[in-house]
């Protein structure tokens, strides 16, 4: 005897309520939180070029362009073998790890909407502080900063995309995160490619161009909805109703 489920006439009913459009308002909500991923992208790509322009050597690491320049010709092997420059380079990662457990608190208490807002301002922030850097310090402030929004961003932006994808498409939509992270890559490294050719402050360029994608995404993001999931979270029941319908394109 085969086997099988029955439907009620009432679930037959709601059966349209499961079916989904690709809505231009789903549309803007992914492309707009997916720019989380060109905000560490792009970071992932500036960071290797600038440490290796001579401008932004003789200013902040003269030791380190001294030695470049008197093995010119030689390997790359320890020519940026500096306690300092690894500083300038990690603080990044080590802001985003720090904040990371901040941002799973606000994120679920507040939203996903929150922390991606609270991501791009700090990265913005850190984006202008090393654009005008006059020092070290100013550098890993900066630099401490674009990991805080790294942190809240990197957390915040798959679970929005997850919540807001249909289940059925939900892998394809979580994978604009990835695609955004390659292309600032790219993005950062053709900046660095033009700025490198800008004397004597071409670095300060490429830092600063980092702020263009924390404010389309910070910008974008007072326009976003909070996620269902989120709203629900938050007991706000009928507002997830309503942000579920609008998203799947049933009003």
């Amino acid at each position: 005897m085969a086997g099988g489920a029955f439907a009620d006439g009432a679930t037959l009913k709601r059966a349209h309520l499961y079916e989904y459009k690709t809505t231009s308002y789903f549309i803007f909500s992914c492309l707009v939180a997916a720019m989380g991923g060109s905000l560490f992208g792009y970071d992932l790509g500036v960071s290797g070029g600038v440490t290796s322009m001579d401008d932004f050597l003789r200013k902040f690491f003269p030791d380190v362009y001294r030695r470049k320049q008197k093995h010119l010709h030689e390997t790359d092997y320890c020519k940026y073998d500096n306690q300092t420059l690894t500083l300038f380079t990690s603080s990044l990662y080590f802001g985003a790890l720090v904040f990371t457990f901040a941002a799973s608190h606000l994120t679920r208490s507040k939203g996903r909407r929150a922390s991606i807002i609270f991501g791009s301002l700090s990265f913005f922030f850190g984006a202008i502080i090393n654009a005008f850097a006059m020092n070290v310090a100013m550098l890993i402030i900066g630099r401490l900063l674009l990991g805080v929004g790294i942190g809240f961003s990197n957390q915040a932006v798959p679970l929005y995309l997850s919540e807001m994808a249909p289940a059925k498409s939900r892998g394809r939509y979580n994978q604009l995160f990835q695609l955004t992270t390659c292309l600032g890559i790219l993005v950062a490294n053709l900046v660095n490619y033009g700025t490198e050719k800008i004397h004597p402050w071409g670095w300060r360029l490429s830092l600063g161009s980092a702020t263009i994608p924390a404010i389309l995404m910070g910008v974008g993001a007072l326009f976003l909805p909070e996620t269902p999931n989120s709203l629900v979270e938050q007991g706000k029941l009928e507002k997830g109703r309503k942000v579920l319908e609008k998203v799947r394109g049933h009003i």
